[in-house]
């Protein structure tokens, strides 16, 4: 199927979820629409998460900065495990956030939003990152064979793809979702090759084994466009002469 096909209908996956999360009431401060959304029981979930022997055997966590995953990114500051962020939209030479729970200088509930995190992190190259033993990232929708739909931008796919390539990251490296259980769906979602799959879902009400394991080794460059690339230097510093 082509690709555009293949946008399309998760284009209309993401859609569904949103209106219903929308719908039931379930979405903090606004609409979900456009993205990762800020699920009512977030804390309840990253509760859930440090539950997990992966959660408490992780020593530094890759996580996104999306609002849903705020919760999980203060609880590991507070348990003094080292958090990495992406920078927005990747845009910078040094393209993650370092939080350091030993060096913080505001509370971890402070540091861990992404808007704080951009004035008291320090930004780091891939060359700086330690080896990842944890990613949490954020799903608009996910299926329990562990297949995810983000809100469509694809920085998620390419972190994954750049801590991969970088040897950061391996095939049992787990990756986990902090969702609504609304989120969770039962039927197939639509993936292309440089998609990743998720090895746990984690609801405010349940934990969710995943499987088997699907996940980029490294960048795909024919399906990142010119445009793209250009404007993430990490990207641009490895592409293709």
């Amino acid at each position: 199927m082509p690709n555009h096909e293949v946008d399309e209908l998760k284009n209309a996956a993401r859609r569904r979820i949103w209106d219903l999360l929308d719908r039931e009431g379930l979405v903090v401060g606004g609409s979900a629409h456009g993205h990762i959304p800020d699920f009512v029981g977030a804390d309840a979930a990253a509760v859930r998460l440090s539950d997990l022997p992966a959660w408490k055997a992780a020593r530094a966590i890759k996580a996104v900065p999306d609002k849903a995953q705020l919760p999980a990114r203060a609880r590991a500051l507070r348990e003094g495990k080292t958090v990495y962020m992406a920078v927005p939209k990747l845009a910078q030479q040094h393209p993650f956030y370092l939080l350091d729970p030993a060096g913080l200088a505001v509370p971890p509930e402070e540091a861990a939003s992404s808007r704080t995190a951009a004035t008291v992190a320090r930004n780091v190259g891939l060359d700086e990152v330690e080896p990842i033993d944890l990613i949490v990232c954020g799903s608009v929708a996910v299926n329990r064979h562990g297949a995810r739909l983000g809100k469509g931008a694809g920085y998620s796919d390419i972190e994954v793809a750049l801590l991969h390539e970088s040897g950061l990251i391996g095939p049992e490296t787990p990756i986990v979702t902090t969702v609504h259980s609304l989120q969770v769906v039962d039927d197939e979602l639509p993936e292309t090759e440089h998609d990743f799959r998720v090895d746990l879902i984690v609801t405010p009400d349940e934990v969710i084994p995943c499987g088997p394991p699907k996940r980029p080794t490294g960048l795909i460059w024919e399906h990142l466009s010119p445009d793209k690339i250009a404007a993430i230097p990490v990207l641009a510093a490895r592409a293709p002469k």
